[in-house]
Formats: C-alpha cells, structure tokens, sequence
C-alpha cells in the first residue's frame, strides 16, 4: 500500500479491515470504527484518532508514533511486539487489553483505569503513568526506567524483575505491590535508608 501523507477520515467504516503493511502519516481519523480490524506492519506516524473504536482488533509489528489517541476504545485489542513510542492517550478505554512486548517508550497515560493488565517485559522507559490506576498489573520484567508514577495506584501489583533506574517509588501508592530485591532496596533508599546488602 503506498503511504497516504495529511489526509482526513471521519465516520468511516473500517470494521475487519485487513490494514497490513498500510502507511498514514500526519493523518486525521475522527469516528473511525476499526473493531476487529488487523495490522501487521503498519506504520501510523504522527497521526491523531478521536472518538475512534479499535475494539477486539489486532496488531503485530505495527508502529504507532507519536500519535494523539483521545477518546479512543480499546476494549478487548491485542497489540503484539508493537511500537508506541511517544504516544499520547486521553480519556480513552485500555481495558481489557492485551499487550505482548513492544516498545511503549515515553507514553502518556495519565489518570488511566489499567487495573490487572498484564505488562509483563513491555518497555515502558520515560512513560508518564502518573494518577493511573495499575492494581493487580503485572509488570514483571518490565522497563520502567525514568517512568513517572507520581500518585499511580500500585495495590497490588507485580513489580519482580521490573528495571526501576531513576523511578520515584515514594511518589506512587504502594500496597501489598510485589518487589524484588532491587525494588525494595530502591525504596528503602528513597525513604532514607542506608542499605547495605553486603551480607
């Protein structure tokens, strides 16, 4: 498919459509419905979608750069070894999702019901998750370097393996969230506690 550069679609159905290997850059979709559609592929740079539905559709190797997400529905959508880097979501639905690996560096999610999604090795280095709620998600092996989770819900949650480098653990709610070692020596140091872990 050749790359469609500045275009603008609005109340379009494209539901199940087979979008593999498509190219949008600094494209608008308003009203789209994407449910059950598929990408594989697919590059979307730049673009901006609203009020758009992607409800139980799949992507693989699909990247989404730096593209504005507000009021998006998200509802039961798969997105496998994707890239998000620099996206921005608003008000949109992320619940339930599937999100194997992947590159989500620098997302914006702020104030976001994520409640027991599963993260687990998903690169979420510099993403802003603060005043999200991430009860009982697990992020085990994750990357969280820099991420901020400044009042972000951890309840819960399954932090083991997760790299931590230049996260404020203080700053977020903590209860019953599952550290390892690191983790919890991270924190103790971020309350004032000279640990030493020679022994």
């Amino acid at each position: 498919m050749s790359e469609v550069s500045g275009a603008d679609f609005r109340d379009e159905d494209w539901y199940a459509d087979d979008l593999a290997d498509a190219r949008y850059v600094e494209c608008t979709f308003t009203d789209v419905d994407l449910s059950e559609a598929t990408t594989s592929g697919a590059l979307f740079d730049r673009c901006t979608f609203r009020s758009c539905r992607f409800n139980a559709s799949a992507h693989a190797s699909s990247a989404f750069v730096a593209c504005d997400f507000e009021r998006v529905n998200f509802f039961d959508a798969a997105f496998e070894g994707c890239k998000l880097n620099g996206s921005v979501f608003a008000e949109c639905t992320l619940r339930p999702i599937k999100i194997v690996g992947g590159q989500w560096h620098g997302v914006t999610i702020r104030g976001t019901n994520l409640t027991r999604l599963d993260l687990s090795g998903v690169d979420l280095r510099e993403a802003d998750l603060s005043m999200s709620d991430l009860t009982q998600s697990v992020l085990c092996n994750a990357r969280l370097d820099s991420a901020n989770l400044r009042e972000t819900e951890l309840g819960g949650a399954d932090l083991r393996g997760a790299s931590l480098a230049g996260v404020d653990l203080a700053a977020a709610r903590l209860r019953r969230t599952r550290l390892d070692l690191p983790g919890a020596v991270l924190l103790a140091e971020l309350h004032g506690a000279d640990v030493d872990t020679s022994r």
